[in-house]
């Protein structure tokens, strides 16, 4: 009896061993043909793309773009209508309008999760990149605290990045690149996806050129796509006639800056009160143009709680904010244009310390 049960307790395990052998030899099998099937899928995949790369251009049909676009997210608001993620956006304005106070106000938005009063935050609390050209860390501590104490308390996701004062370039290497480099490590250190630089004329200082202004829209659009991100930069308009509405062609520099981001919005000074500010839509990709010269937001700059910042007060036309040049301011005008004349500035320089276009110097100068 002893014997019968030890036999079958025998049968029993080289069944299991056999059974063990059995499904191994089919994992790998399977597996093995897994490897045969995903080797030729990256041919084919290979010989796609191949295919569809002639010289600089991707070659597709409509439908397969549809197709790869329904893979990636659905951009997601960072400053309501104005700056969508996946943009390189350019914010511009006058000197001393607020476009620094503005920028660090949409950073800490984003780095808090919290939500600008009037202005649409999508997208989740995450990082932010701010690099600062333009304040000292002593001029910072002031801008975001009463007094120097009562200090503003900055989410840690909101990482201020400024130029180290004893940091070269390597010799053979242009500052531009170095910095570009430089701005590309500090992605890769932090992995955030929203960048907001500020100016631009720090990282080319060129960038009235076509030849200078492309090569810098390149550099940004191909950060942007290498490592998915969203792009804010800061840039100066000259001096510009206030009875204007502002356009893309105050933009200083190349149109190509315009030409070449995703989206565009401008500061602008209310003529009313010099405490007041106006957001006008420039230009825009993933949304309708909202904020035009009929709809402006309405802000004014405040401290609140230590944090400096814009509020939403209103909306209106461009046009009520605009200056309504006098007789007597035209006279004063054409007064400087003569005496910066006389001390041998051309027409365009004289056009462009005034904010005047040369069709007007050129007039004022024959009166």
């Amino acid at each position: 009896m002893v014997l019968v049960i030890e036999f079958f307790t025998n049968v029993q395990k080289y069944c299991q061993q056999l059974n063990q052998l059995i499904t191994k030899k089919m994992n790998n099998n399977i597996e093995n043909l897994n490897n045969v099937i995903n080797s030729a899928m990256n041919e084919v995949n290979q010989l796609t793309d191949n295919k569809s790369n002639v010289g600089l251009f991707t070659v597709k049909t409509a439908s397969e773009w549809i197709e790869e676009a329904k893979n990636r997210p659905i951009p997601k608001m960072l400053f309501g209508e104005f700056w969508f993620e996946g943009e390189v956006c350019i914010l511009f304005s006058d000197t001393n309008l607020g476009k620094s106070i503005l920028a660090v106000q949409i950073g800490n938005s984003i780095s808090k999760n919290e939500e600008i009063k009037g202005f649409k935050l999508e997208a989740p609390k995450q990082s932010i990149l701010y690099f600062d050209f333009e304040l000292s860390d002593k001029q910072f501590e002031n801008r975001y605290s009463t007094n120097y104490s009562e200090h503003y308390g900055f989410d840690e996701n909101f990482i201020r990045i400024e130029m180290n004062s004893d940091a070269t370039h390597p010799a053979g290497e242009t500052f531009e690149d170095f910095l570009l480099y430089s701005l590309e490590q500090s992605i890769i250190n932090t992995n955030a996806k929203v960048i907001i630089l500020d100016n631009i004329t720090f990282l080319k200082t060129g960038t009235e050129s076509a030849k200078d202004a492309l090569p810098l829209m390149k550099d940004l659009k191909s950060l942007k796509n290498k490592y998915g991100l969203s792009i804010l930069v800061l840039a100066h308009t000259p001096k510009r006639d206030l009875s204007k509405e502002i356009t893309r062609n105050d933009l200083a520099g190349s149109k190509m800056l315009i030409n070449f981001c995703d989206s565009s919005f401008t500061i602008g000074e209310s003529s009313k009160d010099k405490n007041l500010r106006y957001i006008k839509q420039i230009k825009q990709r993933n949304t309708e143009n909202i904020y035009n010269s009929e709809n402006v937001c309405v802000c004014e700059i405040s401290k609140q709680q230590s944090f400096l910042g814009f509020e939403l007060i209103d909306y209106s036309s461009e046009s009520e904010h605009l200056k309504n040049f006098t007789e007597q301011d035209r006279d004063s005008i054409i007064e400087q244009v003569k005496l910066l004349s006389s001390h041998g500035k051309t027409q365009r320089e004289i056009s462009e310390e005034l904010g005047i276009s040369l069709g007007a110097v050129n007039k004022y100068l024959r009166k």
